[in-house]
């Protein structure tokens, strides 16, 4: 079930360049969110009608806080405005929304956590709830990290970075190469072109493979088919082959 509210925010910060956290004190959210969904974020700004939505980094039921972390997108933008918030700020948001990752599939199994870019934020809350059983494989443009400290204190975690400055130079499949690392189960967020490659690899290497998509959203409900993906199957509500991100995902298994 989803919320609409006024959210406190607790705190902010820069975490990299261009990245942005915020801490949310809210009701009802915190304690009904799973790892994968995400909120609407909604601006104080008017003429900014459509929320902003953004994963959820952690997720604190027993103080009924929640932690997003973003990028600044461009000046003049709604994730603009929210980097200049402060502690005492009021926000409006919406959620939980979307599903969220399968972690009954990774019971007994050997597992895989990967992100990349803005999709790393997610795995954070991931990896906090399989707790040191997990082997987290990150991908940045630089040393420029961030988050990598809380995901190594609850996974086995692995840096890959594009101009090769920290871990492996290359990819997070690069990365899982160079390490020999093995896994029976992937969860991944990240761009799309890093999201295809990892299901090429899965498929390959016999993994079973679920990926949050990410997409350009306006509702976040279901309602305007705005962030619709393709789909092997027919889609009950379009009754065409395609999946709507932010009602049936953003969380899919990589083969539908």
């Amino acid at each position: 079930m989803s919320y609409r509210e006024n959210a406190l925010i607790i705190k902010t910060s820069c975490l990299a360049e261009g990245i942005y956290e915020m801490w949310l004190k809210t009701d009802k959210m915190a304690g009904e969110a799973v790892p994968g969904q995400f909120i609407s974020v909604y601006s104080n700004d008017g003429s900014r009608l459509l929320p902003r939505p953004i994963s959820l980094c952690e997720i604190d039921r027993e103080n009924g806080r929640l932690r997003i972390v973003y990028r600044v997108t461009g000046e003049a933008t709604g994730t603009e405005e929210f980097s200049h918030y402060q502690a005492g700020d009021a926000i409006e948001l919406l959620g939980p929304l979307g599903n969220g990752f399968p972690l009954e599939r990774a019971k007994g199994k050997r597992v895989f956590l990967i992100g990349g870019g803005i999709g790393i934020p997610p795995m954070v809350q991931l990896a906090k709830e399989l707790d040191d059983k997990a082997v987290a494989i990150m991908g940045y443009r630089n040393a420029d990290t961030f988050l990598d400290r809380e995901l190594s204190e609850h996974a086995t975690l692995y840096v890959a970075t594009e101009d090769g400055s920290l871990g492996t130079k290359g990819n997070v499949i690069d990365c899982i190469r160079e390490n020999d690392l093995k896994a029976d189960v992937l969860f991944a967020c990240g761009p799309t072109p890093m999201l295809r490659a990892l299901k090429a690899y899965a498929k390959e290497a016999g993994i079973e493979c679920w990926i949050s998509m990410e997409e350009r959203m306006a509702c976040g409900i279901g309602a305007c088919l705005a962030c619709v993906c393709k789909s092997t199957e027919v889609d009950e509500h379009s009754q065409v082959k395609n999946k709507r991100v932010c009602k049936e995902g953003p969380v899919f298994l990589a083969d539908d």
